[in-house]
């Protein structure tokens, strides 16, 4: 029987562990067995805090989730301009552990997965809904609704693209490069609206 208090830290290291190993199999495709033992728990315990396989899954993309929530509340909560809270959001989507390996190829495992899973698919709705609604607000502040809306679109599919590409290993590019190379394409969509602007 689980010893009493010990519950939170074995979800978490089951948790860890779920990550850890679908990032380094690229596949959702692993058994409940597999992450115990990574975690250096029972396949049994695994069972008895999650039930199955699936929960613990969903559990792993609502952690995620969770942190990049909190890492963004942070870094928004410290940014002063909404220029600044902008270079904030892409910093925390390539922060260390976002860009971490085994965390990027299980990202792109839930993306595989949400083809045929509904409950996957809604979470990573959420955390796409979520982007979008940072960039948006924050974008609205310095140019038109419009143009905010196409702006948003264009650096959360660079942000995903750039992770798909290190995903795949067709690009070595770093997470500081990924970070200078999202930012740069807001100042110049930004420049271009303004002298856009200014030429009316």
């Amino acid at each position: 029987m689980p010893k009493i208090g010990m519950e939170p830290v074995r979800r978490k290291a089951l948790v860890d562990a779920a990550l850890r190993v679908i990032g380094d199999q690229g596949t959702l495709s692993v058994t409940m067995s597999d992450i115990a033992r990574n975690a250096g728990v029972s396949a049994a315990l695994a069972h008895h805090y999650f039930g199955s396989k699936e929960q613990l899954l969903i559990e792993t993309i609502r952690s995620l989730l969770r942190q990049l929530r909190d890492d963004a509340v942070t870094a928004l909560t410290a940014a002063r301009t909404a220029r600044e809270r902008l270079s904030a959001i892409v910093r925390v989507s390539f922060q260390a552990d976002q860009f971490a390996p085994e965390t990027i190829a299980a990202w792109l495992a839930f993306y595989s997965e949400a083809q045929c899973s509904d409950e996957t698919r809604r979470f990573l709705v959420i955390y796409a809904r979520r982007l979008r609604s940072n960039l948006v607000a924050n974008l609205k502040a310095l140019c038109d609704a419009d143009d905010a809306v196409r702006v948003a679109e264009g650096t959360a599919a660079m942000i995903d693209g750039l992770y798909i590409r290190r995903a795949l290993g067709s690009s070595p590019v770093t997470a500081e490069a990924s970070i200078a190379l999202t930012d740069d394409y807001i100042t110049l969509n930004l420049t271009a609206l303004s002298a856009q602007g200014h030429a009316a």
